[in-house]
């Protein structure tokens, strides 16, 4: 797989019937090993080892509502009152970060109502803060660690 802008970070792979399978430590399963899905656990170990989330207070592709259509996020970092922290949305390395990709995040947003966001194809990483108070936000460099985020 394509060597993308975090920390080297190893997981178990295999193959089966000729096709690549990873090993997802929060799902507890194999999954088919798309340029995706490479992003997205690398960005969950980001969250893990960098910023110092609790993995229980972790959720990949789940399921979620918006405007009367079923939705999938890609990862929500929680804080332990199960309020939204960081909301998360992944693209493969091949894919551009563009306004479309934003505007997702930002419908997902409205059901979530996360403190922050990252949008990442794994080669570029962009971070925001929300102001709900003054409905908008700002682009941040980094997210910042779990135990400095307030628990409402």
């Amino acid at each position: 797989m394509e060597l993308l802008n975090f920390p080297d970070y190893s997981f178990p792979t295999k193959s089966n019937e000729n096709k690549p399978y990873v090993f997802d430590p929060l799902r507890k399963k194999w999954v088919v090993l798309t340029p995706e899905e490479w992003v997205r656990l690398h960005c969950v170990q980001f969250l893990i080892q960098e910023k110092n989330y609790p993995s229980s207070l972790i959720a990949v592709e789940k399921s979620i509502r918006v405007f009367n259509t079923n939705k999938r996020f890609d990862i929500v970092g929680y804080q332990s009152n199960q309020s939204v922290s960081v909301l998360v949305e992944c693209k493969a390395p091949s894919e551009r970060i563009t306004q479309e990709t934003f505007d997702q995040i930002a419908r997902y947003n409205l059901k979530l109502k996360s403190d922050y966001l990252m949008v990442t194809n794994g080669r570029f990483h962009y971070f925001c803060q929300m102001n709900y108070e003054q409905q908008e936000y700002s682009f941040i460099k980094t997210l910042p660690p779990f135990k400095s985020i307030k628990d409402d």
